[in-house]
Parts: C-alpha cells; sequence; structure tokens
C-alpha cells in the first residue's frame, strides 16, 4: 500500500506503508528532538497537562480559488498529560470541522505519540496521530514561527455531531484540495467544542 504521507514504517499510526526508495527520506526522532517539538506545540514545557488550539474558517476568496476543497472549517486540540501509572507525557488530538456543502458537525479523535523528521523537507518534524481500529490518522507539523500547526491526511475516520455510533461514523478523504490543511494558533477556548467532559473543559479554559 503506498503511503502518500511518507512515514516510516515504524509510525503505526498511520495506514499504508511507504515506499523502499523513501526510506532514506524519513527517520525517528531522537527524545531531544521530540521534546523540542512537544516544546513548541504547546508553546512552553507542557508540565503534566497543556492544550493547544489551531483553527481555520475559510472565506470566500479561498474557497474560490481551490473548488474541489470539501472543507470549509477546521479546528485542531492537541493535548498533553502525563500519566500517572507510566508517568509518561502522552498526547492525543481532537479535530472538527465542518464541509463546505453538507450541514452538520464532523468529529475526530485519537492518540499521538510517534514522530519522524523528513530529511528532504529540512528535517520538518511531524508527529502522528491515529485512530483506534485502522481509523486512519494526521500528521501534524508546525510552521518555523510556531504559528501554525500543518495537518496532513490521506484518510481518518470520523463522526457526525459527536455521535459515537457505527451509523453516523464516516471518513474524511483527503482530495485533490483536502490533503493539506494549515490552521492558526489561538485561544484554547476556540476549541471548548470539542471537549465533552466537564472537568477536562474546565481545565481547558484555564490553561
Amino acid at each position: 500500500m503506498k503511503l502518500a504521507l511518507l512515514l516510516p514504517l515504524v509510525l503505526a499510526a498511520f495506514t499504508g506503508l511507504a515506499h523502499a526508495d523513501e526510506a532514506d527520506k524519513v527517520r525517528e526522532t531522537t527524545k531531544a528532538e521530540a521534546d523540542a517539538f512537544t516544546a513548541r506545540i504547546y508553546a512552553g514545557a507542557p508540565g503534566d497537562k497543556a492544550y493547544a488550539c489551531f483553527v481555520r474558517r475559510y472565506d470566500a476568496e479561498h474557497l474560490a480559488r481551490h473548488p474541489k476543497q470539501k472543507v470549509a472549517s477546521m479546528k485542531l486540540l492537541i493535548s498533553a498529560e502525563t500519566d500517572k501509572e507510566d508517568k509518561q507525557l502522552h498526547n492525543s488530538f481532537r479535530l472538527g470541522f465542518r464541509y463546505r456543502h453538507r450541514s452538520g458537525d464532523f468529529d475526530s479523535s485519537g492518540s499521538c505519540g510517534s514522530h519522524a523528521v523528513l530529511l528532504k523537507e529540512g528535517d520538518e518534524v511531524r508527529m502522528g496521530c491515529g485512530v483506534d481500529c485502522e481509523g486512519g490518522g494526521i500528521e501534524v507539523a508546525l510552521s518555523k514561527d510556531n504559528r501554525s500547526a500543518i495537518i496532513r491526511l490521506e484518510q481518518v475516520r470520523v463522526w457526525q455531531n459527536n455521535k459515537p455510533d457505527d451509523e453516523a461514523e464516516q471518513s474524511l478523504v483527503a482530495g485533490a484540495d483536502d490533503k493539506i490543511f494549515r490552521l492558526d494558533r489561538t485561544d484554547n477556548g476556540e476549541c471548548a467544542s470539542l471537549v465533552t467532559d466537564r472537568k477536562e473543559l474546565a481545565a481547558l479554559r484555564h490553561k
């Protein structure tokens, strides 16, 4: 299978396999590189819990230039929390978006953990995030100034209006204009709609 996202085989969060000739273009990050990337995402040391929110609402001009783009708006919430048992920091993601020509809110979520360095992109670090049960996933990178998140996807399982039942389950599949999304860092409160747990919502609003 082709992995359009160019991730190495060790990144199990993603679907597909990398081409053999791409194996020398990616490598796993060192712990120092992964820690540095984490600090960039959360704009500092994450501590025991941290959040980072990125949002984009595409205007009419942008959509006119990209007529095949299906997504009209998107939110990404990256969370970090130290596990009480293994004492390790674990990252997760929540993704919310609205389609351009369909009603309703769609969302996805999963864990993040694997990191890769793309050598051909100037040693760009990307974090892999996946949805359980072969639900696909996303790659998250950062702009050089850390003000934007760059999301890349091939396919990711989503649910409509936060319904976990199988009937509501669908997928956002990369199209001609839906492979890469650039979202801007903003106040964490902008991502409150992605959080359903009251305690976590309170923590988010105080970060």
